[in-house]
């Protein structure tokens, strides 16, 4: 099961955004609602069946993306130990998996694109995940307070000592001073 559905996808980034990348090489741009609808599982008898087919098309290209973005977080996971594919009944972990996903597939999606790595909100979000996936694997990040990872249960490794000197006057010292 991929860490990301075709309904998220259709929120964030959104289906015209989809759509412009995905689109088979030589096609028109599937149209926005037909890409929302193939994405979401609505009804699109509305359409022409090439229309359909070239939005199951870019459909697949998107499935391919996302397979090869939950791959690459699969294999850092695995560094680290985690069991994989991740078991996503954590909100948190849901939530931080996803978006991972989203970011690597957009980016894999768009690598034909024109902008500038630089400056691309794209690849500054792809760079991101990939920064958070490493600081994963190499255990300087936590999945949240359900990581399995993480070294037993919530609050298991929080002993507080606090040290200090003994104090350099005290009440019988500073009592000629009343």
């Amino acid at each position: 099961m991929p860490y990301i559905s075709h309904a998220e996808l259709a929120e964030r980034p959104g289906a015209r955004e989809l759509a412009q990348v995905a689109t088979p090489d030589g096609k028109a741009v599937i149209a926005d609602d037909l890409m929302d609808a193939t994405l979401r599982g609505l009804d699109r008898g509305a359409w022409s069946a090439e229309d359909i087919a070239d939005a199951d098309a870019a459909l697949r290209r998107i499935d391919d993306a996302v397979s090869e973005a939950d791959a690459v977080i699969d294999g850092y996971l695995a560094k680290r130990g985690y069991a994989v594919p991740m078991d996503l009944s954590a909100a948190s972990t849901r939530k931080l998996i996803a978006g991972w996903s989203r970011a690597i597939a957009r980016y894999l999606l768009q690598k034909d694109g024109i902008s500038d790595e630089k400056t691309s909100p794209i690849a500054r979000d792809y760079r991101d995940a990939q920064r958070l996936l490493q600081a994963t694997a190499e255990g300087k990040f936590s999945l949240g307070a359900d990581d399995p990872q993480a070294g037993g249960s919530a609050g298991a490794n929080t002993d507080v000592r606090f040290s200090f000197p003994d104090p350099v006057f005290s009440r019988r010292q500073l009592g000629a001073f009343r």
